[in-house]
């Protein structure tokens, strides 16, 4: 099993920044990687970005927030980061933090508890 706490997002004006968190804690060597989604009103929940929690970390992106956004992590406090820059009012979601850890052969996605983002001025 694996526990995450998220924090960090709030009210930003358009063009602002919002940095958001996630420390997982539990069975923290099963961890294949973690990532952000997001699910906006009346919307699918979809992938945001990704970091790989092996070696140099392989990201992923959605193409929406390529140049933008900036996934990391720290392994030491096994958090990882969302850094969102250059906000705009379609950004606006409810962010949830995933990691994707190893269930015997199988995978499981763990889920945060989601943390609102609202872009508007």
């Amino acid at each position: 099993q694996v526990q995450l706490v998220e924090s960090g997002g709030g009210l930003v004006q358009p063009g602002g920044s919002l940095r958001l968190s996630c420390a997982a804690s539990g069975s923290i060597s099963s961890i294949n990687a973690m990532g952000w989604y997001r699910q906006a009103p009346g919307k699918q929940r979809d992938l945001v970005a990704r970091i790989s929690s092996q070696g140099s970390g392989r990201t992923d992106y959605v193409d929406s927030v390529k140049g933008r956004f900036t996934i990391s992590r720290d392994n030491a406090k096994n958090t990882v980061y969302l850094q969102m820059n250059s906000l705009n009012p379609e950004d606006t979601a409810v962010y949830y933090c995933a990691v994707w850890a190893r269930s015997g052969i199988a995978t499981t996605v763990y889920w945060g508890q989601g943390t609102q983002v609202t872009v508007s001025s």
